[in-house]
């Protein structure tokens, strides 16, 4: 673990909570953000809009907890527990895989069945084992994440909370999409559900390694 790198993810809370929270259409302001976890309620948005900010928060601290703690591994256990937090109030169910079956918006792509789901992982975590890159397995690890929609609801959330954990396992920075780049993300997202291949989202990916100068 890198002490410093963490450190500075600590004070970058804002950035990360406003930027995830931005790729699932939240309408909260950067300001407006930070005013939410100065622990100031921001009038004239619903009680959804607010709990989905204030859920980025609590994973993230529960991501960086377990680095500093040193308990971050890739492990569905992991995952659940991230995904608890994620998507509280929001989902059907969380903390745990689905039970039954899901469709993604825009592409004819379709996730695996339910049953399926334990088999999946470990199919994954194997193929993931084949990887030597650390970044490379770490964006494969989001993008397999998300396109086998292990949960009801915040796979994406979930898989790049994953994603940085393993960067920042490593003592890697980690990779925080902007907000002015969701358009392109959600556009190669979908070509990815269609076609699998993971080459274009790796590459988007590599470009927003948080530089803290």
């Amino acid at each position: 673990m890198n002490k410093k790198l963490l450190f500075q993810c600590k004070h970058y809370m804002t950035q990360f909570v406003f930027d995830t929270a931005a790729l699932e259409d939240s309408p909260f302001t950067l300001p407006e953000v930070q005013t939410l976890l100065d622990g100031i309620t921001v009038g004239g948005h619903t009680l959804s809009e607010q709990n989905l900010v204030l859920n980025q928060k609590a994973s993230w601290e529960k991501l960086f907890g377990l680095i500093e703690a040193e308990r971050f591994a890739v492990t569905k256990e992991v995952a659940c527990s991230l995904q608890d937090l994620v998507a509280k109030e929001e989902a059907l169910d969380w903390g745990c895989f689905r039970t039954g079956n899901v469709r993604i918006s825009g592409t004819e792509y379709t996730p695996p069945k339910a049953e399926t789901l334990d088999a999946k992982w470990n199919e994954m975590i194997g193929k993931l084992g084949t990887i030597q890159d650390t970044k490379v397995r770490a964006c494969s690890l989001f993008l397999q994440m998300a396109r086998n929609q292990f949960f009801w609801d915040g796979n994406k959330r979930t898989g790049r909370l994953m994603m940085n954990g393993a960067l920042l396992s490593e003592g890697i920075s980690p990779i925080l999409v902007p907000a002015k780049a969701k358009l392109e993300f959600n556009t190669k997202m979908i070509r990815f559900y269609d076609n699998g291949n993971e080459s274009e989202m790796i590459d988007f990916l590599a470009k927003y390694h948080v530089d803290f100068g």
